[in-house]
């Protein structure tokens, strides 16, 4: 294999490590801001998602910001919004999920 093919491997793997890492810390911003009861009855509230995600956009653009400042690292525009394409999936996954949930 060659050493341009193992580099791409290894930016897809990093690529989609953030975006899981990303829908991890979006579903926990959400379950916080929702502060949830046992057996919550409330529905699903669009609001609550779109403040777990900007949350998540926020913390992303201050972690490129912050990489900015380390020599290792490069702070870059497009991560910000892989991150928050991260957010998003984990916040969509979490609805669908709801939703098949009350059908069965």
């Amino acid at each position: 294999m060659s050493q341009a093919r193992v580099e791409a491997i290894h930016h897809i793997i990093r690529k989609c490590g953030h975006l899981t890492e990303y829908a991890v810390l979006a579903l926990l911003l959400w379950r916080a801001v929702r502060r949830p009861v046992k057996n919550d009855p409330r529905p699903w509230v669009w609001p609550e998602a779109g403040l777990a995600l900007a949350i998540v956009f926020l913390y992303a653009a201050s972690d490129e910001f912050h990489q900015s400042f380390v020599l290792t690292r490069t702070a870059q525009v497009s991560d910000v919004f892989i991150d928050t394409a991260g957010g998003a999936a984990g916040l969509l996954a979490l609805w669908a999920f709801g939703r098949w949930r009350k059908h069965w």
